[in-house]
């Protein structure tokens, strides 16, 4: 799928994703994925419903939903280029997200953030209301 805006441009064809801008932002700049292998945000990408966002042929932003798309899906990922900030862009990419067929009448949406609540909150994402219920296990990078 491909959705438009301006110069820009979302898009789930990720044969067009540069994997050095990906990891590098993941890996450098991320606060959820230090020093993360190249080679796993390729895989993690091509085993999730992968968006990729684009100014012109170069990759600014990024986001992947885990899922089945059924009943279950896990938001992961998600960022633009410090320097495409204040553009709207990644309320824009959400929106493209959330519109998504494959991602309509689940269950369940999950996601983990230490600073973008607002953000989310604006496409119904909330505290869990039964934190009790929630167990992780943590493995090694």
């Amino acid at each position: 799928m491909q959705w438009t805006r301006d110069d820009y441009r979302l898009s789930t064809n990720i044969d067009e994703f540069d994997f050095d801008v990906v990891h590098r932002y993941l890996s450098e700049v991320a606060y959820w994925s230090p020093d993360v292998a190249r080679e796993k945000v390729e895989r993690a990408a091509r085993h999730s419903l992968a968006f990729g966002l684009f100014r012109g042929n170069a990759q600014i932003g990024y986001a992947r939903m885990i899922t089945d798309t059924a009943t279950f899906a896990y938001l992961a990922d998600v960022f633009v280029l410090p320097e495409h900030h204040g553009a709207g862009l990644g309320t824009w990419m959400m929106q493209c997200v959330m519109a998504h067929p494959d991602l309509q009448g689940l269950r369940r949406m999950m996601l983990v953030t230490s600073d973008a609540h607002g953000l989310y909150a604006r496409f119904g994402f909330a505290a869990s209301k039964h934190p009790e219920r929630i167990m992780e296990k943590i493995g090694k990078a």
